[in-house]
């Protein structure tokens, strides 16, 4: 699992929203820019910037609380689909998570989108992990 991009990023999510870090580093890849564009386009992390270190690219991704007691704005992100049991679902079965309130991510032909713009689409594929 060690070469699993998915994994990495949403297990160095986890655990930085869990210990309430301010910021995690997470490696600079084309699927982690896409997820973390995704993230940003629905409000969970406060930022995202790039920057490189001895020729390696890596994304700091600051994370949002609420409040005095720092409660964190993600507060589940759930890995579905593993290299050794993967999860595809068609458009119509694509879950809805808390009714609406969540995301599931969504791999397809078109690329990393959000479980509603994958049925507004109509398009079904991978679903790697949801978030609320």
């Amino acid at each position: 699992m060690k070469n699993d991009t998915i994994f990495i990023t949403v297990t160095s999510i986890r655990n930085a929203n869990t210990k309430r870090k301010a910021m995690t580093r997470i490696p600079g890849t084309k699927m982690t820019r896409s997820i973390m564009k995704i993230l940003l386009e629905e409000g969970l992390p406060k930022s995202v910037t790039e920057h490189m270190k001895d020729g390696n690219t890596f994304l700091d991704v600051r994370l949002k609380y609420f409040g005095k007691g720092k409660d964190p704005c993600i507060t589940t992100i759930k890995y579905i689909s593993k290299p050794g049991l993967r999860i595809y679902s068609h458009w119509s079965g694509i879950p809805r998570i808390l009714g609406g309130m969540g995301i599931a991510i969504s791999s397809t032909s078109r690329g990393l989108i959000t479980d509603r713009k994958a049925r507004q689409l109509k398009i079904g594929g991978e679903i790697p992990f949801q978030i609320w």
